[in-house]
């Protein structure tokens, strides 16, 4: 049968790399949805070869022009907008996948939307489970929706378990891999002049700049970790993380008996994306096949924690439990944004988010408003401290002149 997609997040690099295989088998699926939030040429270029029922965007302003554009070419897609209509397109009767691609916060909603109408989700939001791991992850149990993970790490680690969840009991960890970004060799002292540019440039993976400067930081690897607690069941101590400049091992599952099973591939997101969307089957996702001997030689190194202490605030926020990862979640958002913008610097990143963590008293998530408060708090949190820290710095740059 014909698999009918929701696609949330279509002009972001998850998104152009599902369409890309989407493309590859027109026999196998079909695009019900595609959303954006304020790229509307990409999405109106997109409606045009995919003929969606429904594109959403995020405001009005950009629904108008998209409309516009679209009956101009004489396409019918209907045009909607705002956070009522993704939640609207990834619950509907007329989709059976949704590929959860909206980076940050802005995804949890939709995503939960499509879990509590038992869709099956291809996830690649990773902040909907650091947010709400446990409220999310009921949703897909009590609905009966099917879970699969995009993300390279965690789509690699499914790969490398068995089927039957039952035998995850022969497990004795899982060790996500990471590049390191493009610091990982960087003197610590050299970066506080990094500039969002260099920040940007990973030297693997072709991402957006928010998920690129979270790469650059490794906070982009804390949060998977959390993500691995929750889709995988396993406590943070029995979750490593291992530097792998290459991108060619995207994650490892260590077994009890000493076995380790590793799954390979060329650093390229349509794998995953492949092989989630076919899921059980296996289908050309247009990647090239892996030469080992053209390689030659693959390295390994742990993390410094120093070096990267947004890695070390995810653990911590991992291990406390509680709000405490939405709170992490929020205030790297915001501190991102504004290295993005200029008004920090590279260092000032694990500073925002360490300050907001420890300074916001930590209690349960009972229920989704609970999340959405403490994920509100930290944002005012961070947007409160990083008014303090720039105005302190532009002090101190006046009285040296």
């Amino acid at each position: 049968m014909q698999k009918r997609l929701t696609l949330l997040g279509s002009t972001g690099s998850i998104g152009e790399s599902t369409l890309d295989v989407v493309a590859r088998h027109p026999e196998k699926f079909s695009v019900y949805a595609l959303t954006a939030h304020r790229n509307g040429d990409k999405l109106v270029q997109q409606c045009l070869r995919f003929r969606p029922e429904v594109a959403v965007v995020g405001d009005a302003a950009t629904a108008l022009q998209v409309a516009a554009q679209l009956r101009e070419a004489g396409c019918t897609t209907e045009v909607a907008y705002g956070p009522q209509a993704l939640v609207e397109v990834s619950q509907s009767v007329h989709c059976d996948t949704v590929v959860a691609a909206i980076v940050g916060a802005a995804g949890l909603a939709p995503g939960l939307a499509a879990a509590r109408a038992g869709k099956r989700i291809l996830l690649a939001n990773k902040e909907a489970l650091v947010m709400s791991g446990a409220i999310f992850m009921d949703a897909v149990r009590d609905h009966q929706a099917t879970l699969l993970p995009v993300d390279s790490e965690h789509n690699a680690i499914f790969q490398c378990l068995p089927r039957e969840m039952e035998l995850h009991g022969g497990v004795s960890k899982i060790v996500l891999t990471a590049s390191g970004g493009p610091f990982r060799s960087r003197e610590p002292a050299s970066l506080a002049a990094v500039t969002p540019d260099e920040a940007c440039k990973h030297p693997n993976w072709v991402m957006g700049r928010k998920i690129s400067v979270d790469s650059a930081t490794m906070m982009n690897k804390g949060l998977e970790v959390i993500e691995a607690h929750w889709l995988f069941g396993l406590p943070g101590e029995r979750i490593d993380v291992l530097i792998h400049p290459q991108s060619v091992i995207h994650s490892l599952v260590s077994y009890v008996d000493g076995s380790v099973l590793a799954q390979l591939g060329n650093p390229d997101m349509r794998t995953p994306i492949a092989h989630a969307l076919a899921y059980p089957e296996r289908i050309d996702s247009g990647v090239a096949q892996l030469d080992l001997a053209q390689i030659a030689a693959l390295s390994f190194e742990k993390p410094d924690y120093a070096r990267f202490p947004c890695l070390a605030l995810a653990m911590q926020a991992l291990a406390e439990g509680g709000l405490a990862s939405a709170t992490l979640n929020a205030a790297n958002e915001v501190a991102v944004d504004a290295f993005l913008s200029r008004k920090i610097g590279f260092m000032a990143i694990a500073q925002v988010v360490g300050a907001v963590l420890n300074g916001l008293h930590n209690r349960n998530a009972l229920a989704l408003d609970d999340v959405l408060e403490a994920d509100a708090a930290a944002r005012r949190a961070a947007t409160e401290f990083i008014a303090r820290i720039s105005t302190a710095d532009a002090l101190h740059l006046a009285g040296t002149r």
